[in-house]
């Protein structure tokens, strides 16, 4: 549910609706990956005359996922209040499909999935710098198609080491299974601004790793994701998960 140097989120989502999971694609709108274009999607239904239609494709794990809130806001401000303006709302159905019908003409600033039934939401593309939602041209009697969203969740759990605990060198990170997980890819940010960040970023086939590379004195945000073998996240840790390293190198 990540910014440009603390967090490469997730989306993920600091916005959006209010934090209220705690998760980094909650509230705080994360981005969600996607590989398929929209030149592949065949318009549902036609727009009302002089309206717009906007339509898309949510997917979870690969595949489609129905009844998933998607919303087009008007305005949309990441850090403060999320979606504003005019906002207009749609769900997917069976295939996972979605068409936000009949809007007004003109500049929208935000396109969000819901997380299923969760306060979490993912932008549905993402802007420039891969942090912000891309803004949306709507034309009269035009549909405007987006690629596909992958949504993903903030359930993953870590094991070890346990959050807000001092740890030492050679520290063996552990995390739980995640149904589906093909692959999990881990970072370490240390909170000095002198140490560059992600300090550690790997890749990892298991639940556990050992952290070989020295480490200085500090503390650490840790952060898992789980990806299937479509390369798709499915799940991340929570955003507030820390160390302190009280050995350094």
């Amino acid at each position: 549910m990540r910014s440009l140097g603390l967090a490469l989120s997730l989306f993920v989502l600091v916005v959006l609706a209010c934090k209220t999971t705690g998760n980094r694609n909650a509230t705080s709108t994360t981005t969600s990956p996607t590989s398929q274009t929209s030149t592949q999607q065949v318009e549902k239904q036609k727009p009302a005359p002089g309206t717009g239609n906007v339509q898309g494709k949510v997917l979870y794990n690969s595949k489609p996922v129905e009844n998933i809130e998607v919303k087009l806001c008007q305005t949309f401000n990441r850090f403060f209040g999320g979606c504003g303006g005019k906002t207009i709302t749609a769900r997917t159905d069976k295939d996972g499909d979605y068409v936000v019908a009949n809007v007004e003409p003109g500049t929208y600033e935000g396109l969000l999935a819901r997380v299923f039934e969760t306060e979490s939401f993912v932008f549905a593309t993402t802007g420039v710098t891969g942090i912000n939602a891309q803004k949306y041209e709507v034309k009269a009697d035009k549909t405007l198609f987006i690629p596909p969203t992958s949504l993903f969740k903030g359930d993953l759990k870590l094991l070890n080491p346990k959050p807000g605990s001092k740890v030492g060198q050679n520290l063996e990170l552990k995390w739980q299974e995640y149904p589906d997980a093909a692959y999990y890819k881990f970072s370490l940010f240390s909170e000095d601004s002198k140490i560059t960040s992600p300090y550690i970023n790997e890749r990892s086939e298991g639940t556990s790793f050992v952290l070989e590379k020295p480490m200085p004195k500090g503390i650490y945000r840790i952060e898992i994701e789980a990806f299937n073998g479509d390369d798709r996240k499915l799940s991340e840790t929570s955003n507030d998960l820390k160390m302190t390293v009280s050995e350094g190198s």
